[in-house]
């Protein structure tokens, strides 16, 4: 059998092909040993990409549960840290709200009053955090405030209080105001929703919920003692003195049984905290476990990478030799 063969003419563009194949195998094998991950993935596999194809999709997904799972660590821990304040100023203004009441030395008395109308202004701003312009007390309601503000509350209240003479009618309608069906607090106090967010999915089967709003009992419990404070402030029962003490005196109380159920929600809180964190570490594993199952279906041996490499460039350097050697032929070196 006659062996095939190639014309003079067709001498240039056989070596030329070939110098590009040579030249596109040195890149891949470059592209291979640098990266260690094949660079033709359908060869490795030989075709069958099905379970490359079936580890990227599991990783994508959980890759989602991730970023669903930071957002709801970081939602959690704002409100964490926004009940946290609220208790720090309760805990603070709580015992010098008591002393006064017991002193009940006028001057004490409307220091104490004036600090806890400042530090009523502050919890109302510190419930109405946001996060990345969500609210975070506010149900599903997140582009509005979880409370109406401090000044607007404490007009509603000087009206609810005005026909009453003693501090335990003040107390009464302070509390009618917050807790009333349709009352005040729930009418313009609370400007958020009454529907929690829906829960965060943290994996395939798992998802947590916190149900933490801003009209939540245990919030609007604390919220009276430092109304009532506020009101002495603003000169509730100005007109009897012994009134305006014992007023104080009953915010204090109030103020330190809302510090209590406090504690009581931000245990809610960290309990979801703790279940999401949970998630995002066994989330985490997965994926750390699956990255590496695929990276052994991708992964090149570096030393057969490193050979091929080497055989690679051998044969351009002899090609780049042979066709030297061809473009100095000619009939009188040849004669």
């Amino acid at each position: 059998m006659q062996p095939l063969t190639f014309g003079d003419m067709a001498s240039p563009f056989r070596l030329q092909a070939s110098n590009q194949r040579l030249k596109t195998e040195l890149q891949r094998l470059g592209q291979e040993l640098a990266s260690g991950k094949t660079a033709d993935l359908r060869a490795t596999t030989k075709g069958d990409l099905g379970n490359y194809a079936g580890l990227e999709s599991v990783i994508n997904a959980l890759g989602a549960y991730h970023v669903a799972a930071n957002e709801a660590a970081l939602f959690t821990e704002a409100i964490q840290r926004s009940l946290e304040t609220v208790q720090v100023h309760a805990s603070e203004i709580g015992p010098a709200l008591l002393i006064a009441g017991s002193t009940g030395e006028a001057t004490l008395v409307q220091t104490a009053a004036t600090d806890a109308r400042s530090r009523f202004a502050a919890v109302v701003s510190v419930l109405n955090t946001k996060i990345a312009d969500r609210a975070i007390l506010s149900g599903t309601a997140i582009g509005a405030d979880a409370l109406a503000g401090s000044e607007t509350m404490l007009a509603d209240l000087q009206i609810a209080i005005a026909a009453e003479t003693t501090a335990a009618g003040v107390a009464a309608a302070v509390d009618a105001w917050f807790d009333d069906t349709g009352g005040g607090f729930e009418t313009s106090g609370y400007l958020g929703s009454t529907t929690d967010l829906a829960p965060f999915r943290l994996g395939p089967d798992e998802q947590g919920s916190l149900s933490v709003r801003g009209d939540d009992q245990n919030i609007r419990d604390v919220l009276k003692g430092f109304a009532m404070a506020a009101l002495v402030s603003d000169g509730a029962l100005a007109a009897d003195h012994d009134e305006r003490v014992a007023l104080i005196g009953l915010s204090a109380t109030q103020i330190l049984s809302g510090d209590k159920a406090l504690a009581e929600l931000r245990a809610e809180v960290g309990t979801a905290e703790g279940q999401i964190e949970t998630a995002r570490t066994r989330n985490d594993a997965e994926v750390a476990a699956l990255e590496m199952a695929r990276s052994e279906i991708v992964r090149v041996d570096p030393y057969t990478a490193a050979t091929d490499l080497q055989a690679a460039e051998t044969q351009l350097q002899t090609l780049y030799t042979i066709t030297a050697r061809l473009s100095r032929l000619s009939l009188a070196e040849y004669l």
